[in-house]
């Protein structure tokens, strides 16, 4: 299976300018667990729920006082659309993420998540068990 098959192409973004409250709007408007910061159209990397929940707890600040800039995560993992969910989710795993942007000739094309692959896992297992009933064998 490859990523294609997986990801989400609808990427939720924010403006590198934005502010936190603008962040999270567009995380409860879009029903979405992240947003890409961009600058014009690059992504300068990621603000997760998780980022916000933070962000509130140690700044003790409100949602317009934090700009997005300030917790956006550089840099940003990207894969190929055409790349094995194995292989995204080793870099994944190696990189210590739960997204990755898939990028196709330098454009957003669309993200992957850990939800993502786990929503895909029974399909995986299947493509697995009929590649093994090929013959097919692991290679080092």
């Amino acid at each position: 299976m490859i990523v294609r098959d997986v990801m989400s192409s609808e990427v939720v973004t924010v403006p590198v300018d934005a502010t936190l409250r603008q962040a999270v709007y567009r995380l409860l408007d879009e029903r979405v667990g992240s947003v890409v910061v961009v600058d014009e159209e690059t992504p300068m990397g990621l603000v997760t729920e998780t980022d916000v929940l933070e962000a509130l707890y140690d700044r003790g600040v409100g949602l317009s006082a934090v700009p997005v800039s300030d917790l956006a995560h550089p840099p940003v993992v990207t894969t190929e659309p055409d790349r094995t969910v194995q292989g995204v989710a080793d870099t994944m795993a190696d990189e210590g993420v739960k997204k990755v942007l898939v990028t196709e000739d330098l454009d957003v094309v669309g993200i992957v998540t850990l939800t993502d692959i786990v929503w895909h896992l029974s399909d995986i297992r299947q493509e697995i068990v009929s590649v093994g009933d090929q013959g097919w064998e692991p290679r080092d």
